[in-house]
């Protein structure tokens, strides 16, 4: 095996456990008595504690079929999901920019991004531990990657990280004000009961921490590249289960992992210069 296949596995490994603590955090931080390190890991349904040769990411529920060692009850593909989902996003980080401190910026960047999806997707929240969290985080690795360049601090990295969080954050709550006007005004209708905006604070926070590690420009790219994504599942569940009502924070996930490792291409095919 060549040294490139060496770390090639390494990162991909590497993304697999990370991916597991993932999950842990997207099944505890919504719930109530729980922390992310206690109690320790057990099957959901018959308590059990899990072996540790049954807490390999990936090749655990391969082996086990999907099943609890105990209880044979089916345990959730979400979780070899996420485990590999984050190895692949840490191999494509890894191709993009080598063993970096950037690489280890986006890492972190795109776990915070994994989690705030699929919270939002079974929770319709988006905590704040990882959105504000996020902003802190986004703006502490922009001022580590500044500090050559304080003497031009309005062309560092730092400036354009908080440019892109107030961006971020002004272009959803912005999008969120128009959307109201135009569902609850123009269309003399009010709110479905459970309903009442057309965009959420936790997306608003959320495109601010994405702004605060990626900048304003390709922020804006992703504002504009989610509602592609959003536009199909929001269609099929107006018709299906007439609400305007969706978790938007995995289109602006999605949009934002575009930006990142493809932003800059796409920018360039549409303003060359």
């Amino acid at each position: 095996m060549t040294m490139e296949n060496s770390i090639n596995v390494f990162v991909f490994l590497l993304g697999s456990i990370f991916g597991s603590f993932l999950n842990v955090c997207i099944f505890r931080m919504p719930s109530e008595g729980y922390s992310l390190v206690r109690p320790s890991s057990h099957c959901p349904l018959c308590k059990k504690s899990i072996l540790w040769f049954d807490n390999i990411p990936i090749i655990s529920f391969l082996f086990l079929k999907g099943r609890c060692r105990y209880c044979r009850e089916r345990i959730s593909f979400q979780y070899p999901l996420i485990e590999a989902l984050t190895a692949v996003i840490f191999l494509a980080g890894y191709a993009h920019y080598g063993l970096s401190f950037n690489f280890f910026v986006y890492a972190v960047f795109a776990c915070g991004l994994i989690v705030a999806t699929f919270i939002d997707i079974r929770w319709r929240i988006i905590p704040d531990e990882i959105s504000l969290g996020g902003i802190v985080v986004g703006i502490l690795f922009a001022l580590i990657k500044s500090l050559p360049h304080l003497k031009k601090i309005t062309q560092s990295p730092l400036m354009d990280s908080v440019i892109g969080a107030l961006v971020g954050g002004a272009l959803i709550y912005g999008s969120g004000l128009l959307g109201n006007l135009i569902i609850f005004k123009l269309m003399k209708k009010g709110p479905i009961e459970g309903e009442t905006e057309s965009m959420g604070g936790g997306d608003v926070k959320l495109l601010a921490m994405i702004g605060s590690f990626i900048g304003w420009k390709l922020t804006v790219l992703t504002f504009f590249i989610a509602p592609f994504f959003g536009a199909v599942v929001g269609v099929y569940i107006l018709l299906l289960k007439k609400s305007h009502l969706i978790p938007y924070g995995p289109f602006l996930s999605l949009a934002a992992l575009i930006s990142l490792f493809w932003g800059k291409d796409i920018l360039r095919f549409f303003f060359p210069y």
